[in-house]
């Protein structure tokens, strides 16, 4: 099922995608009837309380990057704010010289989660979905921190819907496309750590809420973005998330396209 959270007169709400309409998942509010999607607002599919991602999770992106493989997950947090949806579009600060993207399959929390077991872990996890984790590379080497250099307004661009039905999220073929050129192609199977086994030891340190963000790292092939691109991260059986790329401050608008 792909789901999408969604704004109609004045209501926000979660709703199942059909071909050109959706079907309010909140029975509460007393829809019967699918909504075409021409008379909704497309939001971006969380708003989550935290982004906890996964460095290194990739053996050949590690090997690109000269680093050893690590023996339990490096983590890094981004914030919430840096949140946008399929077809908004990725601002590039003024701040950096240097931004790339970054490919990832992110999983979406669906229940409160601490201390979870690595087996119980699909328990815990609603669906699945794309997203760019946008790095100003020049300002992490400079910094030697991930928080400015991840922590940039648009630099998580996450969506178009959350896919409910994934068989194997450990062998998915993952793209990223840079104005239709392949930057990335890999394979989740290559991942060091898997989504179930990232949830588990991320709910050993923190409680996940519901809506929370998990984002399972990146392949190799992490490259610049410029003014004028755009990007397309693809997974298989998960979807594809388009953003355009823009060297100056725009309005953020919230209705976006689905694609």
């Amino acid at each position: 099922m792909r789901i999408l959270r969604v704004l109609h007169q004045g209501r926000i709400f979660y709703a199942s995608l059909l071909e050109d309409s959706v079907v309010c998942l909140n029975k509460e509010l007393g829809y019967t009837d699918p909504i075409p999607l021409r008379d909704l607002s497309v939001l971006p599919v969380v708003m989550p309380s935290k982004i906890v991602c996964a460095a290194i999770n990739y053996r050949a992106h590690g090997a690109e990057l000269g680093h050893s493989v690590p023996e339990e997950p490096r983590l890094f947090l981004k914030p919430p704010s840096a949140v946008i949806g399929a077809g908004q579009a990725i601002i590039l600060p003024e701040a950096s010289s240097r931004v790339d993207h970054e490919g990832e399959l992110a999983v979406v929390v669906g229940r409160n989660a601490k201390n979870v077991a690595e087996e119980n872990a699909d328990e815990y996890i609603f669906g699945y979905t794309c997203a760019n984790d946008v790095t100003a590379r020049d300002l992490q080497q400079r910094d030697q921190l991930f928080g400015r250099a991840k922590g940039f307004d648009t630099f998580c661009p996450i969506g178009p819907w959350i896919e409910t039905e994934v068989p194997d999220p450990d062998n998915l073929v993952l793209r990223t496309l840079v104005n239709e050129e392949v930057r990335q192609e890999g394979s989740t199977a290559d991942m060091i750590f898997g989504p179930r086994r990232l949830l588990a030891y991320v709910s050993s340190i923190m409680t996940l809420s519901p809506g929370d963000v998990i984002l399972t790292g990146t392949p190799e092939g992490v490259g610049p973005i410029r003014d004028g691109d755009e990007v397309r991260v693809e997974i298989e059986e998960v979807g594809l998330l388009i953003n355009p790329v823009v060297g100056t401050p725009v309005t953020i608008e919230e209705k976006h396209t689905v694609q």
